[in-house]
């Protein structure tokens, strides 16, 4: 009988890139955790900052993948519109999991979605 390793592939921000010094983590959680209401704002308020423009480019991203969710499903007749409320609803979890990351210090990227970089 051969035993197969298994490797286990854990996310850690220096294997996506994503070091943020946590001086930089500290002044700008307010900001990140708001990326996902208005995802401009800490472009606009702290443009140095990258821990809150991985977050804002987060936040695009989600109000991108909504829209885009939004107008496919609400052209599909019946089960479309069926599909589009629970759809919602996973866009709702998605930018709840991002505001607590945004706040809680960390720069873990959404399911699905998080692996898209539009903001450099």
């Amino acid at each position: 009988m051969m035993i197969e390793e298994k490797s286990i592939n854990q996310e850690s921000e220096a294997t996506q890139g994503n070091t943020y010094t946590s001086e930089d983590i500290e002044k700008n959680k307010t900001m990140a955790g708001l990326a996902y209401i208005l995802f401009f704002l800490p472009l606009i308020s702290c443009p140095e900052s990258g821990y809150a423009r991985f977050h804002a480019n987060q936040g695009l991203v989600l109000l991108i993948a909504g829209i885009a969710g939004n107008l496919i499903l609400g052209m599909i007749p019946i089960i479309g519109w069926i599909l589009m409320p629970l759809f919602g609803i996973g866009v709702m979890i998605l930018g709840i999991m991002g505001i607590i990351n945004g706040f809680g210090g960390k720069a873990k990227r959404l399911p699905l979605i998080g692996k898209f970089n539009i903001l450099k």
